[in-house]
């Protein structure tokens, strides 16, 4: 395994923003901005962060000053559920989730057999999350163990913060997706072995739903679980309503879909479910005590027509909630544009949603989700100095419409309304320049020399 040299000291220059809280609970005060900021870095790792006029003065020692004056840096973004595999079906014409699941998303998966296909996809599914302020997501692989090979590979030279984990079914599956409870958990085993907690890289047991595991999988996630306690667990919940009418069906003595989760012994701390559209108030209490989290996808949930998510119930019974591109149901790489449809979803239900809700959705609520926070998701000294350069000049027309945004708060609802990839001038990783939009390599890439720093 290589090991990971990290940024040398510097300072970097721009207007900074990042939350303290979630705006919801604390308000203002959950909001830190900088005009003129500067965020000290050393090791890799966030040193200190204020005025630049203060910074600057108090570490003159620094020689290195990389400054993006005018631009707005934030923590990178950070997505809590996302599909490797759905990479190349993007935007395949929409049906209900089971149908989709069946006519697009299992024939796909199974080209991940071959590594070296696996190999070229995470590639390209790294590059786009970078050429969109991505810095660390949750990853569903296929059924296959080369795919999680092939992409912890991948993720570890670009020095990501990435968590993964294998797909486990045994049921209701195409038969060459399938595996078995044995098989499942020594492949599964086996990943964590080689994978968890190597450099920035982390492992998920990973149960596709409910529907494709029997009770004998679901056990043998939980003795994973149990064996490796740090490890994450990751699957799908109440996304869709004919799904929850399933599982009914197939759990028969369980309360609810949560409570198939409950009475497997998946419901705990470092458990993400994603979508939870369709829960009961015994559901939302549930997630709330045994500290999961759920990731909130709004572009896949419009796109597959499967409801609105009640967010504001979630706050109300204190339920850890993040953001979820889930490509490919959900139609873009971009959390900007997630937080754009997230806006949309609110608004259908009558209930207000901030631009300074979404991006900390995308960066704080992210790092709680994934139990990261100290880690990522805000510019404490001491968290890894993962960070994005927002460019408010991207589009002709961006650049127009913020002439006229008086507040920060306008200004950050409609990069977040009008914003996409574009927007992203440089990604930083580790302290590190790792992707500067309109250099070359971009796409693909083998190649994950830093790119030289524009001053």
């Amino acid at each position: 395994m290589m090991s990971i040299e990290h940024a040398k000291r510097k300072i970097i220059c721009a207007d900074i923003l990042d939350f303290l809280d979630d705006p919801s609970i604390a308000g203002d005060d959950a909001v830190r901005y900088f005009e003129q900021g500067a965020l000290v870095i050393d090791q890799g790792k966030v040193l200190d962060l204020g005025a630049e006029k203060d910074i600057v003065a108090k570490y003159a020692d620094i020689t290195e000053v990389v400054r993006h004056d005018g631009k707005l840096l934030v923590p990178g973004l950070i997505d809590t559920h996302i599909h490797l595999p759905q990479t190349e079906m993007i935007g395949s014409h929409g049906e209900q989730l089971l149908t989709w699941l069946t006519e697009y998303a299992f024939p796909t998966e199974k080209k991940f057999a071959d590594h070296a296909y696996a190999a070229d996809i995470s590639k390209r599914f790294l590059d786009e999350l970078l050429r969109n302020g991505t810095t660390t997501a949750m990853v569903f692989g296929t059924v296959h163990p080369e795919s999680v090979d092939a992409f912890f590979t991948e993720a570890q030279q670009r020095r990501m913060r990435m968590i993964a984990g294998k797909v486990l079914m045994d049921r209701n599956c195409p038969e060459d997706l399938a595996d078995t409870p044995e098989l499942g958990y020594s492949q599964s085993k086996a990943l964590i072995e080689k994978w968890h907690n190597v450099d920035r890289l982390a492992y998920a047991v990973t149960p596709r739903f409910a529907p494709t595991s029997s009770h004998e999988q679901l056990a043998a996630c939980k003795q994973l679980l149990d064996e490796y306690p740090d490890v994450y667990m990751q699957s799908h919940l109440s996304e869709n309503i004919e799904e929850c009418e399933w599982v009914d069906k197939l759990f028969p003595a369980s309360d609810d879909y949560l409570g198939a989760y409950e009475d497997a012994g998946l419901v705990r701390k470092r458990a993400v479910f994603a979508h939870g559209i369709h829960l009961s108030e015994r559901e939302l209490i549930s997630l709330a005590k045994h500290q999961a989290a759920l990731s909130h996808c709004p572009t896949s949930n419009l796109f597959l027509g499967s409801g609105l998510f009640n967010l504001k119930a979630c706050e109300k019974h204190k339920v850890t909630v993040g953001m979820g591109t889930d490509v490919g149901a959900g139609t873009s790489f971009s959390l900007l544009q997630t937080g754009s449809e997230a806006y949309k979803i609110q608004q259908l239900q009558g209930e207000n949603f901030t631009a300074f809700k979404g991006l900390y959705l995308a960066t704080l609520g992210g790092a709680r989700a994934l139990d990261l926070e100290g880690s990522i998701g805000n510019f404490t000294p001491g968290c890894e100095a993962d960070f994005v350069i927002l460019d408010h000049h991207a589009t002709p027309f961006l650049s127009f419409r913020l002439q006229h945004a008086k507040t920060l708060h306008e200004r950050l609802f409609a990069i977040m309304m009008l914003g996409d990839d574009r927007c992203i001038e440089h990604t930083y990783v580790l302290g590190d320049c790792i992707y500067q939009r309109d250099a070359q390599p971009q796409f693909a890439s083998s190649n994950t020399t830093p790119l030289r720093e524009v001053s």
